[in-house]
């Protein structure tokens, strides 16, 4: 039974890993692609995709091979475990953290539209990811310098951080600021979200510039609630169980069970692979982003002429966004037709 078990481990984690790397890679090339994609969040979206990237193909393969090779007497103290260790714990950091960023710049661009090229300048963007990859380099670097240790786990088949009471006071304060800050940030943002796009789903609303007014359907308002619902109840589907066996065991100085250890590790590391998909399926702009990469290298007329139509209103709606708080003469004012564009 052990034995079968421990093959169904290592089929999800290297089947998570060829999601996660062909994900990211999938990202990355619709990034190289296509320049309207580029914004001030570039760097931001190169931080957690590379992260992901990496994850898939260090982490994540080394955990399948150890569940099946079923290594004794495995070294904690070498240089290969405490370096797996310390870029197990730095990419999963800087993934998260990048990820929350993210949001941040998403939720600032849809509430606070008519300042947002204000607050996201590119000095604060670089700023903000210098930061983030600082915070986490430092995170991952103090159990190499003894606050904090790491150590081969045997229900993980990983190097990772050591969950000990010996350790408690490094693995609350990672748990925090690291996991648990991120983690309620983004949910957070996710939910104000919601609630604002409801709240426009019931009265509708026009989009303005100054030039022309056009009406924005309910539905789609209605539609980026469900996928915001969706990102957060997967991102915490994949966390909590994690979070909660780590505390157990370093709270109590219990070991949980292989089974429970095991399935927390790989739906924390499933997230690697589900957040590219989740940006590039649930977001309009990289769904048409990929079309019409894929279009350079396969004839797909009907396909292109589609994506070519989607990103023109997707053009239109970017030159077109205003504030979901703030309340203007522009940004109220119908046009003359609701379907038609019109000079005010």
């Amino acid at each position: 039974m052990a034995d079968a078990l421990s093959m169904l481990y290592a089929a999800l984690m290297l089947l998570t890993s060829v999601a996660s790397t062909c994900g990211n890679l999938l990202l990355l090339l619709v990034l190289l692609l296509n320049k309207e994609l580029r914004s001030n969040t570039l760097g931001l979206t190169l931080s957690f995709s590379l992260s992901d990237l990496v994850l898939g193909l260090s982490a994540i393969p080394f955990s399948a091979y150890n569940s099946l090779s079923q290594p004794v007497g495995h070294s904690s103290e070498g240089a290969v475990c405490q370096g797996g260790g310390f870029i197990f714990l730095l990419l999963q950091t800087a993934s998260l953290h990048s990820l929350a960023w993210a949001t941040i710049y998403k939720f600032t661009e849809i509430c606070f539209a008519l300042s947002f090229r204000s607050i996201w300048t590119v000095g604060r963007s670089r700023a903000v990811l210098v930061a983030v990859w600082l915070f986490c380099l430092a995170n991952a670097t103090m159990p190499l310098l003894g606050f904090g240790s790491y150590a081969y786990s045997d229900s993980r088949f990983l190097c990772c951080l050591s969950f000990t009471p010996e350790n408690r006071y490094f693995v609350l304060l990672w748990m925090g600021a690291g996991i648990v800050a991120p983690i309620l940030t983004m949910c957070s943002l996710y939910g104000y979200i919601v609630y604002v796009a409801r709240k426009q789903a019931r009265r509708g609303t026009f989009m303005c510039n100054e030039l022309h007014c056009f009406y924005v359907p309910a539905n789609n308002y209605l539609r980026s609630s469900l996928v915001m619902v969706a990102t957060s109840v997967c991102l915490l589907v994949c966390w909590l169980p994690y979070i909660s066996v780590c505390l157990y065991e370093t709270l109590s100085g219990h070991q949980s069970p292989s089974v429970t250890a095991a399935l927390s590790s790989w739906l924390v590391l499933t997230s690697a692979a589900l957040n590219p998909w989740i940006t590039c399926m649930t977001q309009t702009r990289y769904r048409v982003a990929v079309r019409r990469s894929f279009c350079r290298f396969i004839p797909c007329s009907g396909m292109f002429l589609e994506s070519r139509s989607q990103s023109s209103a997707l053009h239109l709606h970017a030159t077109n966004r205003v504030s979901t708080t703030t309340t203007s003469t522009s940004a109220t004012r119908p046009p003359s037709s609701p379907k038609t564009p019109t000079p005010p």
